[in-house]
């Protein structure tokens, strides 16, 4: 087993997936701080959940280090904009999933993994029958929430980067989008975003969905 080193950044509802881009606004200090140590190293961030929120659940530990999901992705800065008052504009690229073996003991700002990069599985298409309903899906959701989408340019995707893209902006809570991150392949977590916008759409998104 190959393990290698990350310094995360814990972020809740945030999903990252291998190919795909997220934009970040970095603010506070710890993480200016792991910005910093990224830029001068390898660029890699570790994008991951936490598991549990200390204002859902005041006794499960320390606010500044709750408990992680064991599995994220390794995001590469592609872009970086350094704002003059020590705050940053990113573009992560996301290069690989992993998972924590254990959480290191550092004298950084930021915290520490050990972690085992996991490699992508099964087919990375469709069946023409799961691509039709997911597009049909997503539009229902969109139209109920008020989204403006330009459908043209989302029937050009291909099949990965449509599943991921809606996984990662969807409006789903922390343990429903940590299953779409953990689908064993793009089959699944399009079955998955199917049946998690239904959910929402039945409750006119007043509920959250909870997955253990």
């Amino acid at each position: 087993m190959t393990t290698t080193r990350l310094s995360i950044f814990p972020l809740p509802g945030a999903l990252l997936f291998p190919g795909m881009h997220m934009p970040l606004h970095i603010f506070e200090p710890r993480y200016r701080a792991l910005v910093g140590d990224a830029m001068a190293r390898d660029r890699r961030i570790g994008m991951i959940q936490p598991r549990i929120q200390p204002h859902d659940n005041p006794e499960a530990g320390d606010a500044d280090r709750p408990a992680l999901y064991d599995m994220g992705c390794v995001g590469k800065i592609a872009e970086v904009e350094a704002l003059e008052d020590g705050r940053y504009n990113l573009i992560l690229e996301g290069l690989s999933l992993f998972r924590v073996i254990r959480e290191l003991d550092v004298a950084t700002a930021f915290r520490q993994v050990e972690a085992e990069l996991v490699a992508t599985s099964g087919s990375d298409t469709l069946s023409l029958g799961r691509r039709s309903s997911l597009e049909m899906e997503s539009r229902r959701f969109a139209d109920m929430h008020g989204y403006a989408v330009d459908w043209d340019a989302v029937g050009r995707l291909d099949d990965e980067s449509l599943v991921n893209g809606i996984a990662q902006i969807a409006p789903f809570d922390v343990a429903a989008k940590q299953a779409l991150l953990e689908a064993p392949d793009i089959e699944t977590r399009a079955e998955l975003t199917i049946q998690l916008m239904q959910f929402f759409g039945r409750h006119d998104g007043e509920n959250r969905v909870t997955l253990q």
